[in-house]
């Protein structure tokens, strides 16, 4: 993998970061990280913000652009909006609910069937988070003293989520039958109100 890729994998699960962390992060100098984020700018993938710190010079700090999080795939986007609009054209939204829940029904039974040897829930989400991370999400599981936080990079039927905003209410649905009555859980980030990832709190009840 090209350098270039590397650090856009990098910022696209870490967020923000400085030219120094990139530096130590892949052993090159801290001028020829610079570089390649100057090349990165130009191409409308990165963008920089100063931090200003209490002694010295301010910080700079380097974020994915929109074009950025666009680089990732998505899951042909458009054809899927094209698709959901059509739907609803021809069906009416009772239409088109219907084939939403057709996939959560078909998501979770393949989620299910993923977990049957699971005996407790962090057994569950070890494996939830592969079956994400398969499906293209970037996840990954954070366990902490306040339960566990599952974190999904990526969305790749986002631009689709943005126009129909009863896909993102079904994968919580999804993770809820999923993991049980006894789960709680809260989505605390969500990308298509602008953060950069989406996150979901999960605790036993």
């Amino acid at each position: 993998m090209k350098t270039i890729e590397k650090i856009l994998y990098h910022i696209k699960y870490d967020g923000p970061v400085t030219a120094k962390v990139l530096a130590e992060k892949f052993q090159l100098t801290t001028m020829g990280i610079r570089q390649h984020l100057q090349t990165m700018e130009e191409q409308g993938l990165v963008e920089s913000y100063d931090v200003k710190v209490k002694v010295g010079r301010p910080t700079r700090h380097w974020q994915l652009t929109f074009q950025g999080h666009q680089h990732f795939g998505n899951h042909h986007g458009e054809l899927a909006v094209q698709t959901l609009h059509a739907v609803s054209d021809l069906f009416g939204q009772q239409g088109l609910q219907a084939i939403i829940a057709k996939r959560e029904q078909q998501t979770l039974s393949h989620y299910q069937t993923a977990i049957a040897h699971c005996s407790d829930l962090k057994s569950k989400l070890t494996t939830l988070t592969e079956l994400r991370q398969h499906d293209g999400y970037m996840a990954e599981l954070i366990c902490d003293n306040n339960g566990f936080l599952l974190i999904e990079n990526h969305c790749p039927i986002c631009l689709a989520a943005t126009h129909c905003q009863s896909l993102c209410h079904s994968e919580l649905t999804v993770f809820q039958q999923l993991l049980g009555e006894n789960t709680l859980i809260q989505r605390q980030e969500h990308i298509i109100t602008g953060q950069r990832r989406c996150a979901y709190r999960i605790t036993s009840k």
